[in-house]
């Protein structure tokens, strides 16, 4: 088969082992498939980041593979000349922070028995003596690692964006396709599962090769890029590392609606309530979670929660998000402009491609990352903002704000910039416009909630952050005055 013009960088030898090791160890553990039918809760449009895509979007339950074409979308006269693309990693196992803290809390439930022998010598059944049997399958090795279930979200996705765009996703386009990714094996491993989607795509019913052997190879690692938070000093320092930075979080888990469920919790489970906090009934909570993303399954976990408490756990996690993602504290969204210029930057080229009559180098760029990659590009870019911040005191006044992470970040989320080519342009300004599209839906823009910009207007909309983008300044910690006096 004939190697088309990838335009991939060639990376050292290490980082393409560690992503052969990444693509190698993951497929071997992962044995966990997803049911046919998915199983929904009524929790499940509280899960905020640890949310399922189809529950954000339910018209994929149908048919997953099958493109959802909003009508907002640019047609007739305008063509699509080049998609970049951000796209959050598929539905993951949990943390080894969180399975350790899951296991504390299955502990408790275990030290029960004596007391559930007596209640079941009664014939009296309880949810806590169900939960201490319920297995508890989780393993440190799990780690964050992608799931089954999240190879098949970017499998499902980049079928559907290949139907959506077809001329971009063209079998002589997919030589030229850039990936960018995130050095954590979950992006790692859903950028190689995209690219097995779009073999489907193109070779239907033939089993895909290596992604080493496809004709451009795995993604490139480039975490300044998609973890530009972890070069942040100033937001590591400040923020990160901060045990006081996040005031709002640590008074919500201490305030009255979090108290109410901790002793609620501690009563259905039939456990003393000083032995709970909250950090393991946010533990609880995302199990439910979990179970539902990874196995398709209904644990008894969800039963010891209902949709009130639901809400107050959602608010809990959407703190966290808003004040480490550049809604609190700005320093995170800030250090986010170096890739909000890599995007302009491609889009550039392609529109100086097209004005000198050159086919596009790179119709299609992927790049995948985190949560915290796209919450703060989105805060830069001024969308879901809400009038007050959110804090630990405001929780009844935010029911219906804008920020709600779930919703906007879910597993497989994607911020997808679409440059368009308008033939009947009557001046060469109008000549090149620009959508918007998170999660498959158009996005209307931040500053006029029009549903499509001339791409010079968008670019001069946003000149200042193009243009004073220095995140090595703006990360920089405040010099510390250390001259010794003699």
């Amino acid at each position: 088969m004939h190697r088309g013009p990838c335009s991939l960088v060639r990376v050292s030898a290490t980082p393409v082992a560690a992503l052969a090791v990444a693509l190698l160890s993951s497929l071997s553990r992962c044995s966990l498939l997803e049911p046919e039918n998915s199983v929904v809760s009524a929790l499940s449009p509280y899960f905020g980041t640890k949310t399922r895509y189809e529950d954000v979007n339910p018209g994929l339950l149908p048919d997953p593979e099958a493109p959802r074409r909003d009508p907002e979308l640019l047609e007739e006269t305008c063509t699509p000349v080049q998609l970049v693309a951000l796209i959050r990693h598929g539905t993951r196992y949990p943390t080894t922070k969180q399975i350790r803290k899951l296991r504390q809390l299955h502990g408790l439930l275990q030290a029960r028995g004596a007391e559930d022998d007596r209640t079941r010598a009664a014939g009296r059944g309880d949810l806590g003596a169900a939960l201490a049997d319920w297995p508890l399958w989780y393993a440190d090795w799990m780690d964050g690692q992608l799931v089954e279930k999240g190879r098949q979200d970017m499998r499902q996705l980049a079928l559907r964006l290949a139907s959506l765009f077809p001329a971009l996703f063209s079998r002589e386009n997919y030589g030229r396709l850039q990936l960018v990714t995130s050095s954590k094996h979950r992006c790692v491993d859903s950028g190689a599962a995209f690219l097995q989607g779009l073999w489907q795509h193109y070779h239907p019913g033939l089993p895909p090769p290596d992604v080493a052997d496809m004709e451009c190879g795995p993604p490139r690692i480039n975490d300044k890029l998609m973890r530009f938070f972890d070069h942040c000093e100033k937001f590591l320092t400040q923020v990160e590392r901060n045990a006081t930075a996040l005031y709002h979080v640590e008074a919500f888990k201490t305030g009255p609606e979090m108290q109410n469920i901790l002793k609620k919790v501690a009563d259905i489970l039939q456990v003393p309530v000083n032995n709970l906090n909250a950090d393991l009934i946010q533990v609880a909570f995302f199990t439910c979670s979990f179970d539902l993303a990874i196995k398709g399954v209904k644990s008894p976990w969800c039963d010891v929660f209902d949709i009130d408490d639901a809400k107050v756990l959602e608010y809990l996690n959407d703190l966290k998000q808003y004040w480490k993602r550049g809604y609190g504290y700005t320093i995170n969204s800030r250090s986010s402009c170096t890739l909000f210029q890599d995007i302009f930057q491609h889009l550039d080229k392609a529109v100086k491609q097209k004005q000198c009559s050159q086919p596009v180098s790179s119709p299609v760029i992927l790049q995948f990352g985190h949560a915290e990659t796209l919450l703060p590009l989105l805060s830069l870019m001024g969308y879901f903002k809400d009038k007050e911040p959110l804090t630990a005191y405001n929780y009844k006044e935010q029911m219906h704000r804008k920020f709600r992470s779930g919703h906007i970040v879910p597993y497989a989320s994607n911020l997808i910039f679409v440059l368009y080519h308008c033939k009947n342009a009557k001046t060469p300004k109008e000549e090149f416009r620009v959508q918007l599209l998170l999660n498959e839906k158009v996005l209307p823009l931040a500053h006029s909630q029009e549903t499509v910009s001339l791409y010079e207007d968008l670019k001069n909309h946003y000149k200042d952050i193009l243009q004073s983008c220095h995140t090595s300044e703006e990360c920089e910690l405040p010099k510390v005055n250390t001259s010794d006096e003699l």
